[in-house]
């Protein structure tokens, strides 16, 4: 079995599968409502393909055990698909490039509760995963593209540490 370690999620070391989401990364701040409130503006490319329609949802994750071992993988090839965790607790991104899948190119991130991930279109990715109890999850993707969801069997089991 192939053991993959996690590291810290950060913008650099994500760019090659999407996006960083966090206030913190936010290149435009603007105050709104009278000085009220932050716009923390433009975080992500919620892109998709071939039109479809805006869906926001929300996801709940329970609570895995580490380490923890994955068997498959999936991408939605005309979208992208945004996750930012609704709850205190860090929880695990395991991605891949998109195109032919290799496992050598796979990669797992520790990401903290103010950070989401913006997958690109055809980013192959795990679901998320809770790592200190059951997590919700905002969702921001598209629907009503057609088939836009691949799912993959990996040639042999990956195990994922933290």
């Amino acid at each position: 079995m192939k053991t993959l370690r996690a590291i810290p999620l950060t913008a650099a070391d994500f760019a090659p599968f999407g996006d960083v989401v966090s206030a913190a990364s936010a290149q435009i701040k603007k105050q709104i409502n009278a000085g009220h409130t932050t716009r923390f503006h433009d975080l992500a490319d919620v892109a998709s393909q071939d039109g479809g329609r805006l869906s926001v949802n929300i996801f709940r994750s329970d609570y895995c055990d580490m380490p923890v071992t994955i068997h498959q993988m999936e991408r939605h090839p005309k979208s992208s698909q945004f996750f930012m965790p609704l709850g205190p607790n860090p929880y695990l991104v395991v991605v891949n490039n998109s195109g032919k899948f290799n496992m050598d190119g796979l990669r797992a991130f520790i990401a903290q509760p103010d950070q989401g991930v913006n997958y690109r279109a055809g980013t192959w990715h795990h679901y998320s995963l809770a790592l200190q109890g059951q997590s919700d999850f905002l969702v921001v993707d598209y629907v009503d593209l057609g088939e836009n969801c691949d799912i993959m069997d990996l040639p042999q089991p990956l195990q994922v540490t933290v």
